[in-house]
């Protein structure tokens, strides 16, 4: 399929080797031109040449003014996006006596506030196109907090919230907005590497998260899921 021929648009915030990667693939390979944000431009580059149909964009979610600008940027070069897929995190662990407030301050600025700026930046143009979808992807950690995620989980949570807020608001209007908490370990190298002797349902398949999260951004009207829960069968929940 040529890039002529692909007419929607998918931006997806936070490529990485995981979930980001493998929604990058499955959205190009049913039709969209994907635009890919990442903080590497090495990596970008290499998927930019392996996923046709893509582009890649360097970009520091952190630095909120300079991050806006590239958002405009794609929009200008690429067209308004009909889906948005916010996969970025930034985390820090620790005890509530360990955490930096710099550290704390920093991931509530790529967490929460990167992904309010997001929809303030494309959601308008959305709308006037007449609607799209929006998709968070959270985690356990937007729904309760441990002692040793004190300095990412309420960043997480507060992403949740915006993420209500903006469904309630830009869901009328024909914006679909979707949160999905994946409770899970991704199948990963690094993963793998951790849980040597854990059995393969143990860990989520990326393509299987990008699956649901590409179902979710195309939910019919009169049936859409704003809170989506993914786990193995085998997590323990």
């Amino acid at each position: 399929m040529s890039d002529t021929e692909r007419s929607k648009h998918c931006i997806v915030i936070g490529v990485g080797a995981g979930t980001g990667l493998a929604t990058v693939k499955h959205f190009a390979a049913n039709g969209y031109r994907v635009s890919m944000i990442a903080r590497h431009a090495g990596r970008l580059e290499t998927w930019e040449g392996e996923i046709e149909g893509t582009k890649g964009y360097v970009a520091d979610i952190g630095e909120t003014e300079a991050y806006c600008t590239t958002l405009q940027r794609i929009a200008d070069e690429q067209g308004t996006p009909d889906v948005i897929i916010f996969n970025a995190t930034l985390a820090t662990f620790g005890t509530y006596e360990e955490i930096a407030i710099a550290d704390f301050e920093r991931n509530f600025r790529v967490n929460t506030a990167g992904f309010l700026a997001t929809a303030q930046t494309l959601c308008p143009a959305m709308v006037e196109n007449g609607g799209g979808a929006l998709i968070c992807t959270g985690n356990t950690g937007s729904m309760r907090g441990k002692p040793r995620f004190v300095g990412w989980t309420p960043t997480k949570a507060a992403q949740r919230m915006v993420a209500e807020a903006l469904a309630r608001d830009l869901g009328p209007k024909g914006v679909h907005v979707g949160y999905v908490i994946i409770d899970a370990v991704i199948d990963m190298p690094f993963a793998r590497r951790r849980w040597p002797d854990h059995p393969d349902e143990f860990f989520a398949k990326p393509a299987d998260l990008a699956s649901e999260i590409y179902h979710l951004a195309h939910q019919p009207r009169s049936a859409q899921t704003f809170l989506m829960e993914l786990r193995p069968f085998g997590e323990n929940w």
